[in-house]
């Protein structure tokens, strides 16, 4: 499988995006679109929309997902089967008050 995933460093969907990814052992390209805009404008002009995360697998593009959305995909299209190992992260839940703090103190910018 070919997985591209639009992520922000520190961002509770993009974490459980991440979660996924470990639990299910899915090599994929964690792609940063705050630190890089030339990555968010491909997110936003492949999506259509400026929301993330984003997730395009084999071509496939879910946009504005979050985590458990991807994994039921996945096991949706037999791409991977069911396990019973735990998320390292929430799947389904936005950043907490103190994320959002922390990453207004680094001076990350939210388009």
């Amino acid at each position: 499988m070919k997985i591209k995933c639009y992520l922000k460093p520190s961002c509770g969907w993009s974490n459980g995006v991440r979660a996924i990814m470990q639990k299910y052992g899915l090599a994929y390209e964690d792609i940063d679109i705050i630190g890089n805009p030339a990555n968010y404008a491909e997110m936003v002009e492949r999506s259509g929309q400026r929301l993330s995360p984003c997730v395009e697998i084999d071509g496939v593009l879910l946009p504005d997902v979050s985590g458990a959305e991807v994994e039921q995909y996945l096991l949706a299209n037999g791409l991977v089967k069911p396990n019973d190992v735990a998320p390292t992260a929430p799947t389904d839940a936005a950043c907490s008050d103190e994320q959002h703090a922390q990453m207004k103190v680094k001076g990350i910018r939210f388009f």
